[in-house]
């Protein structure tokens, strides 16, 4: 099955030459890319979160596997669906899916299940795409939707997918999505979400699982990221960096309900 963009038009723009040109000028960087074990990138409108996305992914080799960890804001299907076969499509063309190691992990990780409905409609890892794609044209994804989870099922998901991803032998990359406090004053949201980053710099998911749950933080893509952290911990990961932090009021001025944005670097 080849999925459809959702959000083409909207999110981002649907014309190929403007996308691709848009794209490799948030990705504009003077240093060279250098391996990592994952990424944190946020999915809102590339006129909101568009640069802090490229900022992040910019100076991060894109190997030719990429894990997608995303939320699952429209709450339909499994809260663990991989999509297994197939190609997911931007403007920019098609993108297959890793399918011998989707089915691998189908296979050792009972948590996961093989659905398409979940991703339908879903903007949180299609937004994120075209920047793989331009910085890897022979790119091949696994899209994983979360929905809300408990910790300990993020712990065994962790455990049963970082150990299929060492054993592969394979170079790949986490890329976890998620917008960080939404739609609360400036001052509010970059407190709130200081306080989720700083568990998350620190590569402890447990406490970025229970900042967010405790200080009511709205960052939609708390499991992704705490999932990333898990499955990079295990594939050797000991550091984090904050590449930038930023909100929608830097945008469009108005500071009084704003959507927080981050992008982090795990290697």
């Amino acid at each position: 099955m080849i999925r459809q963009p959702a959000v083409s038009g909207q999110f981002y723009t649907d014309d190929p030459f403007e996308l691709r040109q848009q794209v490799e000028l948030f990705l504009q960087t003077d240093t060279d890319s250098q391996a990592a074990y994952g990424v944190m990138m946020p999915h809102a409108g590339y006129v909101y979160s568009g640069a802090i996305a490229g900022e992040t992914l910019a100076g991060v080799d894109v190997p030719d596997t990429v894990l997608l960890l995303g939320p699952n804001h429209r709450g339909v299907g499994h809260p663990c669906a991989l999509f297994s076969q197939g190609s997911w499509k931007t403007p920019l063309g098609e993108v297959p899916i890793a399918e011998s190691l989707a089915e691998q992990l189908l296979d050792a990780v009972p948590q996961l299940t093989k659905e398409l409905h979940a991703h339908r409609g879903e903007h949180s890892l299609e937004v994120l795409l075209p920047f793989l794609q331009v910085k890897n044209p022979s790119l091949t994804i696994l899209p994983l939707m979360l929905g809300p989870l408990s910790y300990p099922i993020l712990q065994q998901l962790g455990e049963g997918i970082g150990a299929v991803l060492k054993q592969s032998g394979r170079k790949v990359l986490i890329v976890a999505s998620s917008d960080m406090t939404h739609y609360e004053p400036s001052s509010v949201a970059r407190k709130k979400d200081q306080l989720a980053l700083d568990a998350l710099l620190q590569l402890d998911p447990l406490a970025l699982y229970h900042q967010v749950k405790q200080e009511k933080i709205s960052m939609c893509g708390v499991c992704a990221a705490v999932l990333m952290v898990l499955i990079a911990r295990i594939l050797g990961a000991r550091q984090a960096r904050l590449i930038r932090y930023g909100d929608s009021g830097d945008v469009n001025g108005d500071h009084s309900a704003v959507v927080g944005y981050a992008g982090v670097v795990v290697d």
